[in-house]
């Protein structure tokens, strides 16, 4: 008789599994930790490009290609009324620029103004900023305070000024003839006015500037004071041998950038004015190249030709950052 042996498979142990399962799910977890790790360096790759693109497509829209677009309208003639209508000019509205005689009276009056308005502005913000490095009661009203008038609006802060500069009812004029001065007429006149001028581009900065002075004697090392107090230094020689020498790269940081604003004044001279025109007084005594290019381009629809005096106003900053980068490597080499 025939015996049947049944070969049945071994019962399986308790707990146990089929020995490929766990080798299926160790693979599929590498596979989410490998595709995790490929996302997270994507993220760490492009996720500063997307942070930083905002800046980067307002600044070609409204940066980059009005400077282009600008520079294409300078080679040609092309008028307000007709802004598409362009006409090939070349080099014309630049040499017509150099031949105008205003364009010269706007460049002097601009440099003028800033030179009255910078040199005294620097000069008290750094005593101001000075003052408040030393401990004093409320000092943190006296920086709100100082930085309040950069806040203010220009047009606000020039038609009071054009107030105080009234030739008839001015309190400056009051003052003056309280004193015994004579009356003068500030806005018909060409040194008062560009005074006049001057005074609101320096009330408007000088606390602005003063905190960068502060900022940056806060950051001199105090060691520096306590062995020139150990040699014998009071606080004027401190100021003039430890101060000043460590302030000499922010103090050029603020004459180049009170530089570029000076070429760039437009508001307060604009509002100044009395009849609120951009020539800058009746006969261009305090019209600046800013008032100068918007003669040009919105009351004289001169397109072209105000677009060739930005560009000559751009190329004359270009200068300035230039100098501003010899003058300081050559600081930082002496030191």
């Amino acid at each position: 008789m025939a015996t049947r042996h049944d070969t049945a498979a071994p019962p399986a142990k308790e707990g146990g599994a089929a020995p490929a399962r766990p080798e299926v799910v160790r693979t599929a977890d590498e596979r989410r930790r490998a595709r995790l790790s490929r996302r997270w360096q994507r993220d760490m790759r492009f996720s500063p490009y997307a942070f930083v693109s905002p800046f980067f497509l307002l600044f070609i829209a409204f940066g980059l290609f009005p400077l282009i677009y600008t520079g294409w309208a300078s080679l040609h003639t092309v008028e307000l009324t007709a802004p598409t209508d362009m006409q090939w000019a070349g080099l014309h509205n630049y040499t017509r620029i150099f031949d105008d005689d205003f364009f010269w009276n706007a460049a002097k009056n601009t440099l003028t103004i800033g030179i009255i308005s910078t040199v005294p502005q620097l000069a008290m913000a750094m005593g101001l900023a000075h003052i408040l490095n030393y401990k004093l009661r409320a000092s943190t009203f006296f920086r709100v305070v100082m930085l309040a008038p950069y806040a203010t609006s220009i047009a606000a802060a020039s038609l009071v000024f054009v107030l105080l500069f009234g030739r008839d009812y001015g309190m400056i004029n009051w003052a003056l003839h309280f004193v015994g001065g004579g009356h003068i007429d500030w806005q018909n006149d060409k040194w008062p006015s560009q005074i006049a001028v001057s005074s609101i581009v320096v009330w408007r900065w000088t606390g602005y500037n003063a905190l960068i002075y502060l900022a940056a004697m806060q950051a001199v090392p105090q060691d520096l004071y306590e062995s020139a107090a150990l040699d014998g230094a009071n606080r004027w020689q401190q100021f003039f041998h430890v101060t000043l020498p460590q302030l000499r790269p922010t103090i050029l940081f603020t004459c180049v950038v009170s530089t570029i604003g000076a070429s760039q004044l437009f508001g307060e001279p604009l509002m100044f004015d009395a009849n609120k025109g951009a020539s800058g007084g009746a006969e261009h005594q305090f019209q600046t190249l800013g008032l100068y290019l918007y003669e040009q381009g919105w009351v004289n629809q001169h397109l072209g030709r105000a677009s060739a005096i930005a560009w000559t106003m751009f190329l004359i900053l270009i200068v300035i950052g230039i100098v501003n980068y010899v003058i300081s490597r050559r600081l930082r080499e002496s030191s």
